[in-house]
């Protein structure tokens, strides 16, 4: 994965990550959204690192 695409992915979920701090003293419902919404980001991550890797010919590469 691309650093900028690494960036990316690292900033939307800390951003995603204080949004679920923050909507606690608000709602639960919308604390349960921003918490599956920051899940789903971190997972979305790691499916496009593997799917690069894996295009890219590097499956057994462990760096």
């Amino acid at each position: 994965m691309s650093k900028p695409m690494s960036l990316f992915f690292a900033v939307l979920s800390v951003l995603l990550m204080c949004a679920t701090a923050i909507s606690i003293s608000y709602s639960g419902w919308l604390t349960v959204l921003f918490f599956l919404l920051t899940i789903c980001s971190i997972g979305a991550g790691f499916i496009v690192k593997a799917r690069m890797r894996r295009r890219n010919g590097n499956g057994n590469d462990q760096v």
